[in-house]
């Protein structure tokens, strides 16, 4: 490119897309004076600076839109063949296994807590019964 630097290539390009690509007439004749001025910066004529860019960048195909998610109702099944009974009681075994093993988790949780606040209230107990002691002694004292 004679006098198109990459810059400027990179700015009559998109201006001669808008030249050739316009959708109004406006557009169109818009591109075309702006590729103009950029090519008479260059020192080239419009004719020349289409001449040396040739066709231009090469045009991408049209990309497909993305995929939609399927709804609800155009879903395919979740299993051709059916459950047997042997795999519901399977099922059912492993559900109350894990049922069970959440509920003994719980308990121990629970126990844990109540010790804790037994141990709390113990302490309170044996505090208020020091308070208690020396209000005692400090009014047998005064009275």
């Amino acid at each position: 490119m004679a006098g198109l630097d990459r810059i400027r290539f990179a700015k009559f390009v998109k201006c001669r897309a808008l030249m050739e690509g316009g959708a109004t007439a406006g557009e169109r004749a818009a591109g075309a004076a702006a590729a103009a001025r950029i090519a008479a910066a260059a020192g080239l004529s419009l004719a020349e600076a289409l001449r040396l860019t040739g066709s231009g960048p090469p045009h991408r195909a049209p990309r497909d839109p993305p995929p939609r998610r399927p709804r609800p109702w155009e879903k395919p099944p979740l299993r051709a063949d059916p459950i047997g009974l042997d795999e519901i009681l399977a099922q059912k075994a492993r559900t109350e296994a894990y049922r069970k093993r959440r509920a003994d988790r719980a308990a121990e949780a629970r126990r844990a807590d109540l010790a804790a606040e037994a141990a709390e209230r113990a302490a309170l107990r044996e505090a208020q019964e020091a308070r208690d002691r020396a209000w005692a002694e400090a009014r047998g004292k005064a009275g």
